[in-house]
């Protein structure tokens, strides 16, 4: 102890050692937290954060596909697959019936013909038309190509008849007849091109099939061939409804749509596949349930990703073959206009439920569906047990109440009488050395004696 002189003179001792250091220490860390809580009082009364602090912004509720993700909101896609089968099947054979009676305009390259390339214009082109028509011609088409040429095609024609329709197309458009371009294409070349195409087409689901079933499962294989099978029926009954040209670009944009909807598919699947794997211990939902959900966690996505290509497709439809008249872009961008829509559908709403209801047949996805539905028709039980009615037993839980608490009875309001209790309630009249006391009381030990189990025995180790 050391001293120091206080306002009388006198020497009074000063604290020194390790408990005058912890009591400076505590009246320092007082004098700042009340210098903080001050500073922090100014800055909230001049409508600032406080240091070290961000601004508290309002709550925003989170967004779609946060909660799309999450499982807090989305569509029931498997759940309503019935639905979905049957809107699909009216499409589906309306296109069909299409094909079969209305059928389809096939360009000269499948169906065979002659074409005329002549110069000329917008001008000229109804002219030209009506020059090869009179001049004996089937004329298929007429359109402008490049600005400054004008492509004409008509059915098969010999020689003579071609050399008609050159003088003729030459008049109208005020050109030499040798500035006119024939052309000819057989039926059987055409013919040539739709069996290349269609073995392109085998072979391309073939390999499909292959990359699916192993890289996932069968079932999965089925799903996806049955929504590129759904996309190749709309667009090529959307293209009979509307009647365009059938040329190797519409082949083209077949082949290209289907691509783009294996692309959209395969990424649903690979979310279906990981949230399906490990289901069968967890038991926290059903087969169907969780790849509705991996639908509604890709949905956003396959969104995004779907008008992003119909954006440009659609600029190239109904703005460079609509309002500029480019006539020669009309079939491609109208086959892949249609085809990314219906790829974009089948991916979302029609490959994964086949899939789903696939699975539900099997034995182990049936055995997983009765534990979940059992599991929750328990937690749903234990629910309304607790929640019916007062609570008639006052026992701790394991681990709740510290030891030596009073134990408490619920009773209704409107009773009368002392409530009643699984556990006996200490009290002065039950502590005592009466011998007479209920099974279960409780008394006072006397110094140095260990306590009695009741009825008097000791409790054996």
């Amino acid at each position: 102890m050391t001293g120091r002189r206080d306002d009388t003179g006198q020497d009074t001792p000063v604290p020194v050692g390790t408990e005058a250091d912890e009591a400076r220490a505590a009246g320092a860390a007082a004098a700042e937290d009340a210098a903080a809580a001050a500073d922090d009082a100014a800055l909230a009364d001049a409508g600032l954060p406080a240091e070290g602090s961000a601004a508290r912004r309002p709550g925003r509720r989170a967004s779609l596909a946060h909660r799309l993700y999450n499982g807090e909101a989305g569509l029931d896609v498997v759940g309503r697959s019935r639905l979905i089968y049957k809107v699909t099947a009216v499409i589906v054979l309306v296109c069909i019936a299409s094909m079969v009676f209305r059928g389809f305009n096939f360009g000269i390259d499948f169906a065979g013909g002659n074409s005329f390339r002549l110069p000329g214009g917008t001008e000229q082109l109804e002219q030209v038309r009506e020059a090869a028509t009179d001049a004996g011609a089937d004329v298929a088409s007429a359109q402008v190509v490049g600005g400054d040429e004008i492509l004409l095609r008509t059915g098969a024609l010999d020689n003579e008849g071609e050399r008609a329709v050159v003088e003729a197309v030459a008049d109208a458009a005020g050109v030499d007849a040798g500035a006119v371009s024939p052309e000819s294409v057989s039926a059987e070349w055409g013919q040539d091109i739709t069996d290349q195409a269609l073995i392109a087409l085998a072979v391309f689901l073939a390999a499909v099939i292959a990359f699916l079933a192993i890289r996932f499962q069968p079932k999965m294989a089925v799903g996806a061939i049955a929504a590129l099978l759904h996309d190749l029926v709309v667009t090529a009954g959307v293209y009979s409804l509307v009647g365009f040209e059938v040329t190797p670009s519409t082949i083209i944009g077949l082949l290209t749509i289907l691509g783009f909807s294996l692309y959209d598919t395969v990424v649903v699947f690979d979310k279906v596949d990981e949230n399906t794997r490990g289901l069968a211990q967890s038991a926290r939902m059903t087969w169907g349930e969780a790849a509705n959900l991996a639908v509604n966690q890709t949905l956003m996505r396959s969104i995004n990703t779907s008008v992003i290509a119909l954006l440009p497709v659609a600029g190239l439809l109904f703005v460079g073959a609509g309002l500029l008249g480019v006539g020669t872009l009309k079939d491609l961008a109208l086959v892949l206009f249609v085809g990314l829509a219906a790829g974009a559908y089948s991916s979302i709403f029609l490959a994964t439920p086949i899939v789903a209801d696939l699975k539900e047949r099997e034995p182990e996805v049936v055995a997983l569906r009765k534990r979940v539905l059992a599991r929750r028709s328990a937690a749903a039980r234990q629910g309304a047990r607790a929640a019916a009615g007062p609570v008639a037993s006052a026992r701790r839980a394991r681990g709740g109440a510290p030891r030596g608490g009073v134990a408490l009875a619920q009773r209704d309001a409107g009773s009368l009488g002392p409530a009643e209790a699984d556990v006996v309630v200490e009290s002065p009249a039950s502590v005592g050395p009466d011998a007479g006391r209920p099974r279960g009381a409780t008394a006072a030990p006397r110094p140095g004696v260990r306590p009695q189990r009741p009825g008097g025995a000791k409790k054996r180790r």
